[in-house]
């Protein structure tokens, strides 16, 4: 069924091919609804479900499944206003800004940067090899097209963040070549829990655990099998696209597997972008051992990244400023850095955004926050950081216990914001003989694994009113597993959601 995905995405998701297709419409381009077709089917149904509200829809479903932070407008209202209000507004600001960003604002980003991946002191960032653009998507969406013809394949292991496929397919035209991770982790992948009733059978299959964190690493052996079959299939894959730390995993890799990939890349001439977006959201540092791929990309003694290493960031998650859009990529490729800088010109951060965002950088930390997990003095953004990763842990820890009552097995979140649950054992059963039989080996379906989980996933919204993301949708090698966002809510919506995941777990007994 993987092999099937690759052909339909292939078809679909070539927008490039088409585009000198002209449409019959007078009102409108069909590149224009390819695009929107790219999206995840199931947010059309978290949009039209009605949202919870204390007052007007106390039944309402709670929004567990936006990666955002609602923790922390108490911090950052105040600091934000004050960054704003010092100082007056710069007259060169009215005029066209460099379109890679101010230099006095990469100067200042490089800085953040070198102090939350831990650089070392041999290991500083150019500001000529920073571009600062308009949020991530855009950021990195630039990125690929300079490095990636249309059609070209982008390889990401699985699950993966579903949007990645509307960010990279949409206007760049490549294609998506998903890298399942179970085959070739090493670890041991315990039996898939079903349940199959026929008209003339019944039976059950061994009750599934947890499946292993290192399942979901990505080897060399395993990219290796997957760039020959992607080549089999006549696709040509270009990027290895790594989320660290992941979503929707809420871990981090650790620095063995992301050196792995990075010899891998470099041995193979594919390039690698490390997505580490969820950086300074790192909590449980001793378990996660995070490592940022620019630090590992030179710990050999490496003059430079080289061609084939890049990095992208955000602000809009480890600091709650996704409205702001301030986005980041940085790589020491010359041969992008023009087209990187022109591509930009059409998603600059307008002038006044830069210059609050250089004063947030270079701010120096006033207050103490003892009691989150801060600590006075030093950088403001460190300060914030280490109260922000507290807030983070206390939520984990309380959406963990609730998991740990009802024996619902998930990945011990260490970093990002969500937490990755295996909810399978509530599956409705397999009603047709003919659904588990996928290939020889008897798999179930990818459309039957699509049902299942597709009812499951209404259950939860409609009838308990907790919207997570299914993992399907993020290319999930199995049905029935969910990402919870657990800072997605106001401390009173996740108090709730705690209670309305006992009430569901209660009535599934």
């Amino acid at each position: 069924n993987r092999s099937s995905n690759r052909s339909s995405n292939r078809s679909n998701n070539n927008i490039s091919n088409n585009a000198r297709s002209f449409s019959t419409a007078t009102t409108h381009s069909q590149r224009g609804k390819r695009a929107v077709s790219l999206l995840p089917d199931y947010l059309s149904d978290a949009r039209a479900v009605t949202r919870y509200c204390p007052t007007t829809a106390p039944d309402g479903a709670l929004q567990l499944g936006v990666a955002e932070n609602q923790m922390l407008e108490d911090l950052l209202v105040p600091a934000l206003t004050e960054f704003q209000q010092s100082g007056t507004f710069a007259a060169d600001c009215i005029y066209y800004q460099p379109t890679h960003g101010r230099p006095a604002l990469r100067e200042a980003f490089c800085g953040y940067l070198e102090r939350l991946l831990q650089l070392p002191d041999n290991n500083r960032l150019d500001p000529e090899g920073l571009v600062m653009g308009t949020g991530c998507n855009a950021v990195l969406e630039n990125l690929c097209i300079t490095l990636a013809e249309p059609g070209e394949g982008v390889m990401i292991p699985t699950p993966y963040y579903a949007a990645f496929e509307f960010d990279l397919v949409a206007r760049a035209g490549l294609s998506i070549l998903p890298v399942n991770t179970f085959q070739h982790s090493g670890a041991t992948i315990p039996t898939v829990a079903t349940t199959t009733t026929s008209s003339s059978t019944s039976s059950s299959t061994t009750t599934s655990t947890s499946i292993p964190i290192e399942a979901y690493y990505p080897t060399k052996a395993g990219l290796t099998a997957a760039l020959q079959a992607a080549r089999e299939e006549g696709e040509s894959p270009r990027i290895l696209l790594l989320s660290h730390p992941n979503n929707p995993l809420g871990i981090s890799y650790p620095p063995s597997v992301i050196q792995d990939c990075i010899d891998w890349c470099r041995h193979n001439q594919i390039h690698l972008i490390s997505d580490e977006i969820y950086a300074g959201s790192v909590y449980s540092h001793a378990d996660a051992n995070f490592v940022s791929a620019l630090a590992l990309a030179k710990s050999k003694g490496e003059d430079s990244l080289g061609d084939y290493i890049h990095f992208v960031y955000s602000l809009s998650k480890d600091f709650a400023l996704s409205g702001l859009r301030v986005g980041a990529v940085y790589s020491e490729n010359e041969h992008i850095r023009l087209p990187l800088q022109k591509l930009n010109d059409l998603c600059q951060i307008p002038s006044q955004t830069q210059v609050l965002v250089e004063k947030m950088c270079t701010a120096t930390a006033t207050s103490s926050n003892d009691d989150d997990g801060g600590g006075g003095g030093g950088a403001w953004t460190d300060e914030f950081l280490a109260t922000n990763q507290g807030r983070i842990q206390k939520r984990c820890n309380a959406l963990q216990t609730v998991l740990d009552e009802f024996d619902i097995p998930h990945l011990k979140p260490t970093s990002g914001l969500f937490c990755w649950m295996d909810m399978s054992k509530y599956l409705p059963p397999l009603h047709d003989d003919d659904a588990l039989l996928d290939d020889n080996n008897g798999n179930e379906a990818l459309s039957s694994m699509q049902k299942r989980e597709r009812i499951l996933y209404l259950q939860l919204m409609n009838d308990f009113g907790l919207l997570f993301t299914p993992g399907l949708s993020m290319s999930n090698e199995r049905p029935g597993f969910f990402r919870c966002v657990f800072t997605a809510a106001s401390d009173h919506e996740f108090d709730l959601a705690l209670t309305r995941i006992r009430t569901f777990c209660v009535s599934q007994k």
